[in-house]
């Protein structure tokens, strides 16, 4: 079957706010510019998953009259922040720690950022733009040229076997002059295209997160909306990066997250039970007491910042977004970057169209002269400074903070997140406790209330480069880390009887966080887009 064709002036590959943000600047500057933006989830919002505290100051700009929205109950924005608190954990005692200016969030919100991107998605529809989900984009297209051209969805109805079953449908060639490509963190045709025009060429490699996230209904007793708490220390140890977060949202209703670096050396450490722990620290669990968990999910968070950041541009697109890296670490917020970036892009992709160019050049300039540019660069050595640890990071940001304010001669590096692991025999396993099923849950349980849904008979989208490397190099020399990475239980070693043990990869739990690409110390596991629709289906995450 020929697969169909269709052609637009631009497709936006990826339905977050960097996307739909680029969408709906692209209709605003240029209302004729046909506007294509596809997601992989379900619907819009579906994959989306973050705190979330966003600082408005891109939305101003792009959408000026969102708060007269929001009066009218047109928008999600109703839990103004109200008051900061950042502590130090110990193992039973809790130090309230003088709050850095980058995380004062005065003026700020605290948003369900999936409901916030089916927000912006009815403005951009309202615009013109035309918005498919459930479509995958799978391959990148190339012109006579090499440059750029669009992008095809995926087929639908293929089998695990790789042959069309009964319901097999070819997928659609979406022909564009740009695109955008707005994938999120660690995309898989974002890298390819990394690789093709050298990208990374002349940046640091990118740093990763992996973010956990619950969402608790609490008794109104314990409900305190507008409360935004972060807290560093126990349960990590001190040569780990990562901190929590916990957010009293407008309804009874409290989101409690864990940030954990993906620098970390110990292949027995667990994020997912890391987390877990967490909410047993007393200064935690008096806010969840008496509540329900209604939902999980996980992603993991481009955490490099500017020295980390590719080439934006190529002939015929650009990457935006977390796609790109744009996430302020210290201030803990990328929304406000995401979106900035993309309206960047979107200015400079209609001069290109008007003049006729394959490049978008504009945007680069436009970026190092931005404001966004002066925010990353005011920080760009707070995150890759804790590499020497939780005591010296917290001295160097401070230093940052209060006295250099960015302006700094040097610019720490940084490394790539897979060679910091060691060898199993150089580190002790960690004893994480059973789950209680009252704070604590284990995977499984936490994956079903992700809504998380593959089709069975499809292609494993996670795919091993060697099959033989899993048990050779990756549970021989390092216990198998990706057990304890991934925070949906997708890995198992099985062993049956006396034959030689396997690595099972159950996919249909796949939360599409990408973790597996980014830690796997041999860089053997490849993450690919499943059939489109499929994964988790995050409602108000």
């Amino acid at each position: 079957m020929d697969r169909e064709t269709m052609s637009f002036d631009v497709v936006v590959v990826g339905g977050g706010p960097s996307g739909l943000a680029s969408a709906i600047r692209l209709k605003q500057l240029r209302p004729d510019t046909s506007v294509c933006l596809i997601e992989k989830g379900a619907e819009i919002g579906a994959h989306i998953l973050s705190g979330a505290v966003i600082e408005p100051r891109a939305l101003d700009e792009l959408l000026p009259d969102w708060a007269e929205s929001a009066e009218r109950g047109e928008a999600p924005f109703d839990c103004p922040a109200r008051e900061d608190r950042l502590l130090l954990l110990t193992r039973r005692r809790a130090f309230r720690l003088p709050l850095p200016r980058e995380m004062n969030n005065h003026g700020n919100y605290i948003v369900s950022l999936g409901v916030l991107c089916r927000w912006l998605a009815a403005r951009a529809e309202a615009l013109g733009v035309e918005i498919f989900p459930g479509f995958a984009a799978a391959e990148v297209l190339y012109d006579g040229t090499g440059a750029v051209c669009g992008v095809a969805t995926g087929d639908m109805g293929v089998g695990r076997d790789g042959r069309p079953t009964a319901a097999h449908t070819p997928g659609v060639a979406l022909l564009a002059r740009q695109t955008l490509f707005a994938e999120g963190c660690r995309g898989s045709l974002s890298a390819q295209l990394g690789d093709r025009f050298a990208l990374r060429r002349a940046c640091d490699p990118q740093a990763y997160g992996l973010g956990l996230k619950e969402l608790w209904e609490i008794p109104a007793e314990n409900h305190q909306p507008g409360l935004i708490l972060h807290t560093a220390g126990w349960p990590l140890p001190s040569d780990t990066y990562g901190g929590s977060f916990l957010y009293h949202l407008g309804t009874n209703q409290v989101a409690v997250g864990y940030v954990v670096a993906l620098d970390y050396a110990n292949p027995y450490l667990s994020p997912f039970e890391e987390f877990q722990r967490h909410k047993t620290h007393p200064a935690i669990a008096d806010h969840l007491r008496g509540g329900r968990r209604i939902a999980y999910g996980a992603r993991a968070l481009s955490e490099g910042g500017l020295q980390s950041l590719p080439q934006l541009t190529f002939p015929g697109g650009a990457l935006i977004g977390d796609t790109a890296g744009f996430l302020n670490v210290p201030k803990i917020k990328g929304t406000h970057a995401a979106m900035k970036s993309a309206m960047l892009a979107a200015e400079a992709v209609v001069r290109a169209l008007d003049e006729g160019r394959v490049e978008a050049l504009g945007y680069t300039p436009a970026f190092a002269a931005s404001w966004l540019h002066k925010e990353l660069h005011a920080v760009r050595n707070v995150r890759p400074s804790f590499r020497w640890g939780r005591w010296a990071g917290f001295a160097y940001a401070g230093l940052e903070s209060v006295v250099l304010r960015g302006k700094a001669p040097w610019t720490l590096r940084n490394r790539a997140d897979h060679l910091h692991l060691g060898k199993a025999a150089d580190h002790r396993p960690i004893d994480y406790a059973k789950p209680d099923g009252v704070l604590t849950f284990d995977r499984l349980s936490s994956v079903y209330l992700s809504n998380t849904n593959h089709v069975e008979d499809q292609p494993c989208h996670l795919r091993l480069k060697d099959p033989e490397v899993a048990i050779a190099t990756n549970l021989a020399v390092f216990d198998a880390p990706e057990q304890r990475y991934c925070p949906a239980g997708v890995y198992e070693v099985v062993r049956e009887g006396a034959a030689e043990p396997r690595l099972q990869i159950n996919a249909q739990n796949c939360l599409h966080c990408k973790t597996c690409d980014i830690k796997d110390p041999t860089q053997n596991i490849v993450w690919t887009v499943p059939e489109g629709g499929g994964g988790p289906a995050y409602s108000a995450m």
